[in-house]
């Protein structure tokens, strides 16, 4: 059985996306990984002001640590 609810984790990373650190969980909590998933890019674009070359979203079940999120990130990368 899987877990119960997805959180969305913002990850600041260095420049071509490596090196991540975990900046923050976000509160909002997804009864399915579709709909978790569905929200990361406006999360991205909401944690854009994070001092970080990269900003990475990943869904991951509530309670995990960020680094044990499976889904494929979504970036922003800072021009400028």
């Amino acid at each position: 059985m899987g877990p119960a609810t997805f959180v969305i984790a913002i990850l600041g990373c260095a420049d071509g996306g490596t090196a991540c650190t975990p900046v923050t969980t976000l509160q909002t909590q997804y009864v399915s990984e579709a709909q978790c998933v569905a929200a990361t890019g406006a999360a991205v674009i909401e944690h854009s002001d994070i001092d970080f070359p990269t900003i990475v979203a990943r869904c991951k079940p509530a309670g995990a640590k960020a680094a044990e999120a499976d889904e494929k990130p979504r970036e922003k990368r800072r021009h400028g």
